[in-house]
């Protein structure tokens, strides 16, 4: 039995459709229901629902064999885990925004406001540039507006927020799209299975 752990929402959706069309098909989750465990012994698999920024955390300790996750949650968290495949969907970017007027000031650190501060920390390190980390969980672009941050670290997908908001972005930092992960034990044992699942996923990306 495979164990897949999929994300809550639209793209746990789009990835169980890739399965599905690949042989590891479960019709019951297709269903309207509140179960989070799917079962089809015959393609032997079972699919359990996470929250997304749980996935990683799921097949790191090997409740679940394979996943799927975002790029933005695997480089935030350093997780212990096998990076399989680029899906090429989920697509956005990490970047740095601020007001449309900012000028940076390289006398004092920079006041960086994210809800992903190992990713802001790695990329400033690697500019040897000093920052202060706001942390924050939400409505992000609040930030520079009122004076809290100089920029935010944050994901952008259309820019429609931070136009609306004065804000524009200065530097991206990473792409970001849905990533297929692995258990590290799991693809020891279960290496044949799937290799196949990453074969096929890969031809359809193609």
């Amino acid at each position: 039995m495979l164990n897949i752990a999929l994300p809550k929402g639209r793209l746990g959706s789009k990835v169980y459709k890739m399965l599905e069309s690949i042989g590891y098909e479960c019709p019951e989750i297709l269903e309207d229901s509140r179960k989070l465990i799917f079962e089809n012994s015959e393609a032997g698999v079972k699919y359990f629902l996470v929250k997304p920024s749980d996935v990683a955390i799921y097949v790191e300790y090997g409740a679940a064999d394979i996943g799927v996750v975002g790029k933005d949650i695997l480089d935030e968290g350093d997780f212990d885990i096998y990076e399989l495949a680029n899906l090429g969907f989920g697509t956005c970017r990490m970047a740095i925004a601020a007001k449309n007027e900012f000028r940076e000031d390289f006398d004092r650190p920079l006041k960086v406001a994210t809800k992903y501060p190992n990713i802001a920390k790695n990329y400033y390190n690697s500019k040897n540039r000093e920052i202060e980390i706001i942390k924050l969980n939400g409505s992000i672009e609040l930030a520079p507006v009122l004076g809290l941050s100089d920029v935010i670290v944050d994901i952008v997908e259309t820019g429609t927020t931070l136009k609306e908001n004065g804000l524009s972005v200065f530097e991206e930092i990473l792409p970001i799209s849905a990533r297929l992960i692995a258990n590290k034990s799991a693809f020891k044992f279960k290496e044949e299975e799937i290799t196949k699942i990453v074969e096929a996923v890969k031809g359809q990306i193609k």
